[in-house]
């Protein structure tokens, strides 16, 4: 009989006679649906989702005393937790240390930052703090909008008018699907998130409905058509699920069991 153990202890082996050689772990596949929701929650926020190849996470910010706090409630706020510490110093390093980039070829990630507070005090504070990362973050510079290593999207309290008006920018906007009957403004919108059952009632059991197939067939169409992406919010995590909405063409695809979604997407 084959033994259970022989394929664990000959990977555990490997690894180590790579350890022992001083070679570094080869690099996860990049995973360019892979979103890494309430991304700060895990137990250490950017690099575990950047670990397993996710090229996109997700942090809330509060605005309090002029700093941006990372937390998903009021209550969790720790003034050491900053975007800053979190996120845009630890990304700075990450592509410092890989020679510039952060994932093989032209990949980028997306850091989508959902404003809690309220978005017209909120932006120009991550303007400024954006400014001093502006060699590493998509933007407008020089008067094109150019595509850098990260692309920072805003969400929640969208502070819509002011970002869009900004010629300075190094932010898009989190757009929702109603931003689909009106493809003007995509490049400032090139996200369209939404509530999945605002629009749909599957859950992932049964046999996903012809009518509501046909509707997430219109949206992804709408918004690939418009240079746009579409992530749903408030979706199951499970492979079923997660099936349906690769097989649709949905780009962004969000999860809090990394692990699990990472091996559903490398699977092939």
């Amino acid at each position: 009989m084959r033994s259970t153990i022989a394929l664990p202890c000959i990977f555990v082996l490997s690894l180590a006679t790579s350890l022992c050689r001083g070679e570094a772990p080869a690099p996860p596949r990049p995973l360019p649906q892979a979103h890494s929701h309430n991304d700060y929650e895990h137990d250490r926020p950017l690099l575990d989702a950047l670990d397993r190849g996710f090229c996109n996470v997700e942090a809330d910010v509060y605005l309090v005393d002029g700093k941006l706090l990372v937390a998903h409630d009021w209550i969790d706020l720790r003034p050491q937790r900053t975007l800053e510490a979190l996120y845009l110093e630890p990304l700075k390093e990450q592509v410092e240390k890989n020679g510039g980039k952060l994932f093989p070829g032209d990949q980028r990630l997306t850091l989508l930052i959902d404003f809690k507070s309220d978005g017209e005090k909120t932006y120009p504070v991550l303007a400024a703090t954006l400014k001093k990362y502006e060699d590493l973050i998509s933007g407008m510079h020089d008067g094109k909008w150019t595509p850098r290593q990260i692309d920072v999207i805003i969400s929640g309290n969208r502070p819509i008018e002011l970002v869009a008006n900004d010629k300075q920018r190094l932010a898009g906007l989190d757009g929702r699907v109603s931003d689909l009957d009106d493809a003007n403004g995509s490049e400032a919108m090139p996200l369209v998130s939404d509530n999945w059952s605002s629009h749909f009632k599957w859950r992932g059991e049964g046999d996903f409905p012809a009518v509501e197939r046909e509707r997430l067939k219109t949206f992804v169409t709408k918004a690939h058509g418009q240079g746009r992406r579409l992530r749903f919010w408030g979706t199951p995590d499970t492979p079923e699920f997660w099936g349906v909405l690769q097989g649709a063409g949905v780009d962004v695809i969000g999860t809090d069991d990394l692990g699990a979604l990472q091996r559903y997407l490398d699977r092939d």
